[in-house]
């Protein structure tokens, strides 16, 4: 399974929203500044994000993009959900209907396995995991440039 970019900047975006959560609207423009994404690709990310509730929007001169709740209270699950849909390695773990193998399948055992994993840990981090994750990070960086 690969993440598709679209995802992978999607995160980038929503870390973006977090580390500025509290500080008023972010410029797509800036983030994609930030991040070196294009600024139209991330508008494009950024449609399914607010209309799934995760981002709220403004315009005008004080306009741009802010998380729609606090960083704490959106897991990494519901991004992946939006921008890639639900987790599905083999599409007989969504329905086992599919094949008539599923009921003495161990692989299809293994592969419900994974996939249910893979959701527990993608719902375990939210957002604010990620902005003390880049805290630290990025303390770690500085320390050996100076």
């Amino acid at each position: 399974m690969k993440l598709s970019t679209r995802t992978r900047y999607g995160v980038r975006l929503m870390l973006e929203l977090a580390l500025n959560y509290g500080k008023g609207y972010t410029l797509l423009k800036d983030v994609a500044r930030h991040e070196e994404i294009s600024e139209k690709y991330l508008s494009l990310i950024i449609i399914p994000l607010k209309s799934a509730g995760l981002v709220t929007a403004t315009r005008g001169a004080r306009g741009g993009y802010m998380l729609a709740r606090a960083p704490k209270d959106i897991s990494l699950k519901e991004l992946f959900d939006v921008l890639e849909g639900e987790p599905c390695l083999v599409d007989c773990v969504k329905d086992a209907a599919i094949c008539p193998r599923a009921k003495t399948c161990v692989a299809h055992d293994l592969w419900f396995l994974v996939n249910d994993q893979l959701s527990q840990s993608l719902a375990a981090i939210s957002l604010e995991d990620l902005v003390e994750r880049h805290g630290v990070k990025t303390a770690k960086h500085l320390a050996y440039d100076i």
